[in-house]
């Protein structure tokens, strides 16, 4: 299947104190089996930082390291939700949740399973 065309999309956490903004032609969404992936459930697209824009809450934003310290995973302070995280495997881009964006349908794109378990 081949990838969508390049669109702009907004995304927010729950509470809507973590605004952001990507541009993506979803080439595929990825789960990933690592410890914390596992566990937040969520359905990545990778976004290159070019394409990225916080348009608010920093300051809701909190950040989790673990193992190695390289990724970090952003969380809103208020109600809790993974909106994004920095990747590790490619650090110049951006793990983005496709459940936070508006109006996105996931239908019909390709999911990647990562292996991120293994990982050291």
């Amino acid at each position: 299947m081949g990838h969508r065309p390049l669109q702009q999309y907004q995304g927010s956490c729950h509470c809507g104190a973590v605004r952001f903004q990507i541009e993506t032609d979803f080439p595929e969404l990825t789960q990933c089996d690592c410890s914390i992936c596992r566990r937040k459930n969520a359905l990545m697209v990778a976004v290159h930082e070019s394409r990225f824009q916080l348009l608010a809450g920093e300051d809701a934003l909190t950040e989790y390291q673990f193992n190695t310290h390289v990724a970090r995973h952003f969380f809103c302070k208020v109600c809790g939700i993974y909106p994004f995280h920095r990747k590790r495997s490619m650090p110049d881009h951006f793990g983005i949740n496709v459940f936070c964006l508006e109006d996105f349908d996931p239908t019909g794109i390709h999911v990647r399973q990562a292996v991120g378990k293994g990982m050291t």
